[in-house]
């Protein structure tokens, strides 16, 4: 399955516990479509949250999050795992 780096530039208020409760939600809404949310990253400083996941489609991915918690990336990028 494809695997994506989603990229969100600037987060209001972005708190390490509110990256986890959003990341929660992306878990429970995403078997619906065909999704699996890996890994998150975060900087409470500049509002940054970048998310790994395995999805058929970027489109797929941003559906996730449009119906978790609203917090849509900016960016979707395509990647592949190295060594």
């Amino acid at each position: 399955m494809p695997l994506f780096l989603d990229i969100h530039q600037h987060v209001d208020g972005l708190t390490a516990k509110a990256v986890a409760g959003a990341h929660q939600r992306d878990l429970e809404v995403q078997t619906k479509y065909g999704v699996k949310y890996l890994k998150y990253w975060l900087d409470e400083g500049s509002g940054k949250v970048f998310c790994l996941v395995e999805a058929p489609t970027k489109e797929a991915a941003a559906a996730v999050h449009r119906e978790a918690h609203g917090l849509v990336a900016d960016e979707i990028i395509p990647v592949q795992e190295g060594a």
